[in-house]
């Protein structure tokens, strides 16, 4: 069994600062990159599956609004036996002109080896929009 990251809970509310900063921020959104692996990061995106930075980057690239901002409401986030993170992000995004969207978002961060940094090994994103 490995350890516990204690910092876990701090680490988990940077990252998702961090990363929603950048993403709500189409001058910097291309540097979403640096929280992925091109060999060991996989993106589940409204059910369609995407494996490494380079195939991550292109669907996160070719979204089609002009703005975008994430209200974030809860981030819940625990600490994993090899060191990892699981993060658990609810919120809502407004795209656009379009009226705000509940969604929600899990990740799991990675220790990168030496470095003492963390990569997304897993993103699942999903709107939490539902029909009859």
């Amino acid at each position: 069994m490995g350890t516990l990251n204690p910092q876990y809970d701090e680490l988990a509310k940077t990252f998702v600062q961090q990363f929603y900063g950048m993403f709500d921020d189409a001058g910097r959104r291309a540097t979403l990159a640096s929280f992925y692996n091109e060999d060991r990061s996989m993106m589940t995106f409204e059910g369609e599956q995407f494996f490494g930075c380079s195939k991550i980057m292109q669907k996160i690239q070719s979204l089609t609004f002009q703005k975008i901002a994430h209200i974030i409401t809860a981030v819940d986030a625990q600490p994993m036996f090899d060191g990892g993170i699981l993060i658990s992000v609810l919120g809502q995004l407004k795209t656009d002109d379009d009226p705000p969207h509940s969604f929600n978002q899990v990740f799991v961060l990675k220790p990168q080896p030496d470095t003492g940094s963390f990569f997304v090994a897993h993103d699942s994103f999903r709107l939490s929009l539902h029909s009859l």
